[in-house]
């Protein structure tokens, strides 16, 4: 028989879901007719000023089967359900210049403009909210798509309606992708904690053990302060120490995540002056400049290609190393080649080239910041577990700087550059003694270097703001690296940067940043003292004179 408005207003129904059992079993049993109506019936009686008829309502869309019912019910839940004033039929109502265009909630089609004392929004209260979020995710856990039932497992976790749990455990008997099973899995855990039987809530514990999902750890503790067997407490602060040290050891791989890519940028700023610093023993403070050259050349070829963002890093590499080096180039050629050997008027000169190149960018670009965007395939986190995800950005930089140690390494080990490079820092007057032109070296060099600088702006410039005074912030510790790790030596500039990054990052939970800073120079202060030449000395008569 068909449900009629009134007959479903006369249900005095219950706010959740535990009356529907009932209900499930009922329609299965009247033919598929009567379950047109019967859903025709509880559309009308969305519209009603009662909100236990509307609750009773939601219930049977709910469990009506049409698939058309989750796009009602969440149309409801976002408030953009209206009723005519007419027939008290829901419609989706847009703005339109004559009024509002109508379109069926139900069917989707159109059903022409009406004015706004036409029709009225259906409203809805906290309760129902709650009522429709589980309704629609349970909904959705039939969905084909495995995201969208991976979000509806997220919805319900934690919700101890017997129905809703129900439905969790039907649909993780056939569930095939696993992140859904497991999700599912913890539902059927947390939704067991809550059960009077204590054998059930036990079992929900120990199915909990290990589980790194924050919901885990809350329930846990809850159900800590709430129960009164002694076997499940027993069991709970078992499982909840577990979980307790599995946190903390994914906190400490997390720090050591960022002390390592707080090190690849310390890497990637004092490369590029290791060899310039190594090789012609010049004192260059305009490093941190051509650093900024490098951020700056991102933003130029970014502006360049504003529709291709998620490209432009593969065409900013190339230019920064080119035009830092290019300039690195120029200065050694007008300014450095006449002050060797002369160590202070070198560090006077190029103090002077960084005021100069941060004015010039100040005047030709802004003497403001400028906004730098990362691409798509930089934003977001890798999620290795609940507890622990690691930035995509920063991961992309430490591989970055690894691939750019790589690079010079094998320029400087099998390239005629190199070994011509490798001649001059170890002995420059036997170098020339044998034919290498010594001063050519120098500006390729020196160039070399000053590219290297350009390309770590380039990965600098997705971390941090880019602005004409940037290059200041990494000066310092670029000379702190190369100093740690030995003058001249790749490798030990490697292991400086990134054993720095991770000191850094160990200290500063417990001392602060800026106390880790002076703690990780004192120490160096101090290293330095035993070990004059650094970590990885370097080899040859230079390094002995």
């Amino acid at each position: 028989m068909p449900m009629s408005p009134t007959r479903t207003q006369r249900r005095a129904p219950s706010p959740s879901w535990h009356g529907l059992l009932w209900g499930l079993v009922l329609l299965a049993l009247i033919p598929l007719n009567s379950l047109a109506d019967a859903l025709d019936a509880a559309l009308i009686d969305l519209s009603d000023r009662s909100f236990e008829v509307k609750q009773a309502a939601v219930e049977v869309i709910a469990v009506s089967g049409d698939p058309r019912a989750l796009k009602v019910l969440e149309a409801l839940l976002d408030g953009d359900l209206y009723a005519r004033t007419s027939d008290r039929r829901p419609v989706l109502a847009a703005a339109s210049p004559a009024g509002f265009r109508l379109r069926d909630a139900l069917e989707g089609t159109d059903l022409g403009e009406a004015d706004r004392r036409d029709i009225r929004k259906i409203t809805i209260n906290n309760r129902m909210r709650t009522q429709l979020r589980s309704a629609i995710a349970a909904l959705t856990l039939a969905s084909p798509d495995a995201v969208l039932r991976l979000s509806a497992a997220r919805e319900l976790l934690g919700d101890p309606d017997p129905l809703v749990v129900e439905a969790i455990r039907a649909q993780f008997e056939r569930e095939e992708d696993k992140q859904v099973r497991d999700s599912l899995a913890l539902a059927l855990a947390l939704a067991s904690l809550r059960d009077e039987d204590p054998e059930a809530r036990l079992s929900g514990v120990s199915a909990l053990a290990g589980s790194l999902d924050p919901s885990a750890r809350n329930a846990l503790t809850r159900l800590l302060g709430e129960e009164t067997d002694p076997h499940v407490r027993a069991g709970a602060q078992r499982v909840l120490a577990g979980i307790e040290q599995k946190l903390k050891l994914n906190a400490a791989a997390e720090t050591l995540f960022f002390g390592l890519s707080l090190g690849s940028v310390l890497v990637l700023a004092a490369i590029g002056l290791a060899i310039t610093f190594g090789v012609m023993g010049v004192i260059n403070m305009a490093h941190g400049e051509l650093i900024m050259i490098g951020a700056y050349s991102t933003y130029l070829v970014q502006q360049a290609m504003p529709g291709l963002i998620d490209y432009s890093l593969f065409v900013a590499i190339p230019a920064a190393f080119l035009i830092a080096g290019l300039l690195g180039v120029l200065i050694e050629r007008t300014v450095i080649r006449f002050l060797y050997g002369r160590p202070l008027e070198t560090l006077l000169a190029t103090f002077g080239i960084s005021l100069i190149l941060q004015q010039l960018v100040r005047t030709t670009i802004s003497a403001q910041n400028v906004a730098v965007q990362n691409p798509s395939w930089m934003s977001g986190a890798l999620q290795i577990n609940p507890a622990l995800a690691l930035t995509y950005s920063r991961l992309y930089i430490l591989v970055f700087a690894l691939l750019v140690f790589l690079a010079l390494l094998l320029i400087l080990k099998r390239t005629a550059l190199g070994l011509q490079v490798r001649a001059v820092s170890q002995n420059r007057s036997m170098a020339r003694a044998l034919g290498v032109r010594s001063a050519r070296v120098d500006a390729l060099t020196f160039g070399l270097g000053a590219g290297v600088a350009g390309v770590a702006g380039v990965a600098l410039s997705q971390l941090t703001n880019v602005g004409p005074n940037m290059g200041q912030a990494y000066i310092i510790d670029s000379f702190m690296v190369v100093v740690f790790g030995g003058v001249g030596n790749l490798w030990g500039t490697l292991v400086a940067g990134l054993t720095l990054g991770v000191a850094n990052k160990l200290m500063e939970p417990w001392a602060g940043a800026v106390l880790a800073k002076i703690l990780v120079l004192v120490f160096i202060i101090l290293f330095i003292q035993k070990r004059p030449r650094g970590l990885f000395p370097q080899r040859g008569r230079a390094a002995d004179g």
